[in-house]
């Protein structure tokens, strides 16, 4: 918590609260069903959620803006920024049933009211959204071809809607496969710690 606190300070109480509880939550419904590695979960505010909140660097989501996260896995990054963004709407799809319905039930224990998790591909997602965020599920060309109709070309925010895809090592094959115009956000720009030094967000605007 205190990592998440120090490059987040103006957390309200809530939002601490919510945050507080995710160690006891994934160290219980993982040693159920295996959603992250059994060293992340002792790692989880670094390896996850604050990983995941990178994306709160690089654009602030506004009220009512609709996110969908794909490949969702234990929800990541979408449940820690729900948190983070509680007037924003969040939709978290993955393939595989029982990691939703670890999701499901963490979104019930933190009582996020903005958050509807489903067990579904991308390309099912039903919605109209801002942004696409993901955590290195599939590769750019093949992603971009997932959820290209289902980007909002209504654009309320200071960047173009689109996707912004966690991912790590060296891009430069993947992007040149894409054949489009992104930018690259390194997260040792955003956060000191050594995990984050090949840590990078694809942002690819799509409108």
């Amino acid at each position: 918590m205190q990592l998440i606190e120090k490059y987040f300070p103006k957390l309200t109480i809530q939002q601490k609260a919510q945050f507080a509880q995710l160690q006891e939550l994934y160290a219980f419904w993982n040693a159920q069903i295996n959603v992250i590695s059994r060293q992340d979960v002792e790692n989880l505010y670094e390896r996850h959620v604050l990983h995941s909140l990178s994306i709160a660097k690089v654009v602030k989501f506004r009220e009512f803006a609709s996110i969908l996260d794909v490949g969702t896995g234990g929800g990541f990054p979408g449940i820690p920024l729900a948190i983070m963004f509680p007037e924003s709407e969040f939709h978290l799809v993955d393939s595989i049933g029982k990691k939703i319905k670890v999701v499901q039930e963490i979104v019930k224990a933190l009582e996020l009211k903005n958050v509807r998790a489903e067990h579904c591909r991308a390309e099912q997602a039903d919605g109209d959204y801002d942004f696409v965020v993901t955590r290195a599920v599939a590769r750019m060309a093949s992603l971009y071809e997932w959820v290209r109709p289902k980007i909002s070309r209504n654009h309320v925010h200071p960047i173009t809607n689109g996707i912004l895809a966690l991912k790590g090592g060296d891009l430069d094959e993947e992007l040149a496969e894409l054949k489009r115009k992104c930018r690259i956000f390194e997260l040792q720009d955003f956060f000191e710690e050594e995990f984050f030094e090949t840590k990078k967000i694809v942002y690819l605007p799509i409108g």
